[in-house]
């Protein structure tokens, strides 16, 4: 992985982050200056000579609407900037001072193109006036094109939530200094828009989370063979389809053997796949075993609970999916040294905090709980997919294509990570590295793909990596 991934902060965070910056002798107007005139290249690309209009804030988010709206209108823009508040602090009420064009109260409804929110941003803990609101509404509606500076206004930037019902989306939302956690996480992830980060010097955050970054690969060593790429193990259940396809999945990741451990032998299967039908004990003491993956298409009858155990009593790489979730029990992990990786989507993140005891039901400290209580590595799948682990690192993929919501995609995914957990990576870092190989196939897949289509670009996904 990336030595340097792109940090997602807290509000906490960001604040720190800012103060160690002044710490260090910058000044609150230099960094305003420096976070409005960064938001306001990208607002003069997108806005051109068409008419802008800027909503500004009380607070320093105010204050970088003033700086972006002054250097739009001396690039020769259009510019129709609105305060429905006085600035209520020293930076904001300099940087208004320095606008050199007129400003309307919040009672105003100029004529635009593109709207500007810089009323509140990141640091906002409640909901929108009634009025502030309106306006926002208003205006949101009479401009053809909309960009929220640092965060739309309206919402809680930790917790990842709407404060106000009825907000509007934006097209574009340009975080200032760092991600903040709304904006990868749903339900507000969805009215971001396109994000852009508008750096202002930040410096790294010890702890902090991180988007999911393209993986750094390298081609094997000149003297590599089969097993010191790795044996990938994926272990059969009572419906062979899922498991075939992790296993055409682990062939593109990385490994250099995929092996299907099947007591029953699918009677199609790619010629390349090696099928082990001994006993699943005896399979599995093969020492040269890389990883092992259960789950895909497991069943959850008694025999395969069994099953389950058996592997389990293998102390080694781990990846538990589908149907290995919904037969764990706590007490079958307390054994393990290497934290295993669990991939549950909603309905199966949901019955593990059951089977834990956890109460929390938002995503992001749910998962972290789980990761936490249970030891595991876990990959909360969905339309925001969260990464967490036991010591508390959290990464947060880039959306991925709404068109994985297939049946066997998260078979893909499974046969991916036990592919990189067979190649060596630690399990945080395995889970990652196919978290984005997972989408980025995705990406170059195009529309209205199946899974078995999934697995043909893993190869293209994973060369841009090299």
């Amino acid at each position: 992985m990336p030595t340097r991934p792109d940090p997602i902060l807290t509000v906490a965070q960001m604040r720190a982050a800012e103060q160690a910056l002044i710490d260090a002798g910058a000044s609150v107007e230099s960094l305003m200056a420096m976070a409005g005139r960064g938001a306001a290249d990208y607002a003069w690309r997108i806005a051109g000579r068409r008419p802008v209009t800027v909503l500004c804030g009380p607070g320093n988010n105010g204050g970088d609407g003033y700086v972006l709206a002054e250097s739009l209108r001396q690039r020769g823009g259009a510019v129709s900037l609105i305060a429905p508040y006085e600035p209520a602090t020293a930076a904001a009420r300099a940087a208004r001072a320095a606008y050199g064009g007129d400003v309307f109260p919040g009672s105003a409804r100029p004529k635009g193109d593109v709207l500007v929110d810089c009323l509140f941003g990141s640091g906002l803990s409640r909901p929108l006036a009634p009025e502030i609101f309106a306006l926002m509404a208003d205006l949101a509606a009479s401009h053809a094109y909309r960009i929220a500076v640092d965060m739309p206004s309206g919402i809680d930037s930790d917790g990842a939530t709407p404060l106000n019902l009825g907000l509007p989306s934006f097209d574009c939302t340009l975080a200032l200094g760092a991600w903040k956690f709304a904006h990868w996480l749903m339900p507000v992830a969805q009215m971001m828009g396109e994000r852009r980060l508008v750096p202002i010097g930040v410096a790294p955050v010890p702890g902090a989370a991180h988007l999911v970054a393209k993986p750094e690969l390298a081609p094997p060593p000149i003297d590599a063979h089969k097993y010191t790429r790795g044996l990938a193990v994926v272990v059969a259940g009572e419906m062979p389809g899922a498991s075939l396809l992790s296993c055409q999945a682990a062939t593109h990741g990385g490994a250099g053997y995929v092996k299907l451990l099947s007591s029953t032998p699918p009677t199609l299967r790619p010629p390349e796949l090696v099928i082990d039908d001994a006993p699943l004990d005896q399979a599995l003491a093969d020492k040269r075993i890389g990883a092992v993956l259960v789950g895909p298409g497991m069943g959850r009858s008694p025999a395969m609970r069994e099953r389950l155990q058996a592997v389990l009593r293998r102390d080694g790489p781990l990846a538990l999916d589908a149907d290995a979730l919904a037969l764990l029990l706590p007490e079958m992990l307390q054994t393990r040294s290497i934290p295993a990786v669990a991939t549950p989507h909603e309905g199966e993140l949901g019955a593990l905090l059951a089977a834990y005891g956890i109460a929390e039901t938002a995503k992001l400290p749910a998962a972290r709980a789980l990761a936490r209580k249970s030891g595991m590595v876990i990959v909360a799948k969905g339309p925001d997919t969260i990464i967490a682990a036991p010591d508390g690192r959290v990464a947060i993929a880039h959306p991925a294509p709404s068109w994985l919501s297939v049946a066997g995609t998260g078979d893909v995914l499974a046969g991916l990570l036990v592919s990189r957990l067979a190649t060596g990576a630690e399990p945080f870092i395995a889970a990652c590295e196919a978290v984005w190989l997972h989408g980025e196939a995705a990406r170059r897949a195009g529309p209205v793909f199946h899974a078995g289509e999934l697995v043909t670009h893993i190869a293209a996904a994973y060369a841009v990596c090299l």
